[in-house]
Formats: structure tokens, sequence, C-alpha cells
């Protein structure tokens, strides 16, 4: 659904797919993603998603918390948006989305027009006769 994309820190460089709400961010073990960097608090971010409205956020009150290098405590997140969390850097963005395989009915509608083939060749030779 989304992804962080870790920008500062130990975890640089790592892309962190998000796929159950509400997700957590913090210190905490308890956190979905638990992040060890200075000013980040043990309950720093939760992340829910809204039907209809998106992805809403709320961080704890004396939590520093940068949206796009403005101070908040809560709102929606957008695509592309930098989120910082004490000293951690990181990006938001939604997931890549993953198309399925149609293997399986491609090969169902060519069986399909091949026995639809042999059916009419069979019915023109079986007039002709």
């Amino acid at each position: 659904m989304i992804q962080f994309q870790i920008l500062s820190g130990e975890q640089a460089g790592n892309d962190i797919v998000v796929r159950r709400f509400p997700f957590s961010i913090g210190r905490g073990a308890e956190s979905d993603l638990p992040l060890a960097e200075p000013g980040v608090w043990d309950r720093h971010l939760r992340i829910d998603f809204q039907r209809g409205d998106g992805f809403m956020f709320v961080a704890h009150s004396e939590a520093l918390t940068l949206i796009n290098g403005q101070k908040v405590e809560s709102g929606m997140l957008r695509n592309g948006d930098l989120v910082e969390l004490g000293s951690a850097q990181l990006r938001f963005w939604l997931a890549p989305a993953q198309q399925r395989t149609l293997q399986v009915r491609e090969i169902a509608t060519w069986t399909a027009l091949v026995a639809l083939f042999a059916g009419q060749v069979g019915l023109i030779y079986w007039l002709l006769r």
C-alpha cells in the first residue's frame, strides 16, 4: 500500500512497505518501524488509513515531527512527503502496484479460439461431404 524510504541514520537506504494499519513509528520495541535515532520517542508517530480521506497521522504531542519542514502534530500524508522524526528522515511513498498475472485467462482464451476454429473446420468438412 505505502512505503517509507529511510533517508538518514543506521537504516538509510532501506524501503519499508506498510500493509497493515494502524502503523507506528518510534524507538520502542513495540513499534512497527523501530528507529533508534536521536530525538525519536518511543511512540513517535501513528499512521491510520481512512477510506475517503487517505493516510492520516498523529504524532506524540511533545515529539518533534516535521512534514516537509513544517512542525505538525496531526494531518494527512501525501505522496512524496518528507517526514522528519527527531533526526530521522523518511520519504512517504505510495507503494508500486503489482499487476496480477493473466496467464491462466490468456491460455483459456487461446484454447477456446483453437477449439472454435477446429469446430468450424469440422463443420465445413461435414457440410461439404
